[in-house]
């Protein structure tokens, strides 16, 4: 019996940590509520690379959530909340850096090899195209046989 019991409280100690790691943040009203979903959507998990602020389950995470609530508490707006974590975190904290010289080759790069890619495919095809042999004669004397 003594040992059903050790094994069950075995079993339940990681549901009872994890229901002690999830507190709700008390929030004031709806507003806030939303502000606070919108941005720690708009924020990385500084430790999972592509994990919003909200989505993530990292403790860095948990502990960024909940400094961002004690800011927006405290009067802060979302521009100063983002700053000060780009001066802790860098521009990687942001989900969508700002456009600016040192992000360029993020925000154009894509588009730029795409286009490459399709002068490159256009290039190839009217190559190949031109060194193509010509097609034999159609023979139209109608012996088919």
């Amino acid at each position: 019996m003594r040992r059903a019991l050790l094994w069950l409280a075995l079993c339940l100690l990681p549901a009872f940590a994890f229901a002690q790691a999830i507190q709700p943040l008390p929030f004031r009203d709806r507003a806030e509520e939303v502000r606070f979903q919108k941005l720690s959507a708009e924020l990385r998990c500084p430790m999972c690379q592509n994990e919003t602020l909200a989505d993530s389950n990292a403790p860095i995470a948990h502990d960024l959530r909940r400094q961002v609530f004690e800011m927006m508490q405290a009067g802060k707006s979302d521009d100063e909340i983002k700053a000060y974590l780009v001066a802790r975190y860098s521009q990687f904290v942001l989900y969508q850096p700002p456009v600016e010289p040192s992000t360029w080759l993020l925000w154009f790069g894509p588009a730029v090899l795409l286009v490459v890619g399709g002068v490159v495919v256009v290039v190839q095809v009217r190559r190949r195209a031109r060194q193509a042999p010509a097609a034999p004669p159609a023979n139209d004397t109608g012996d088919d046989w």
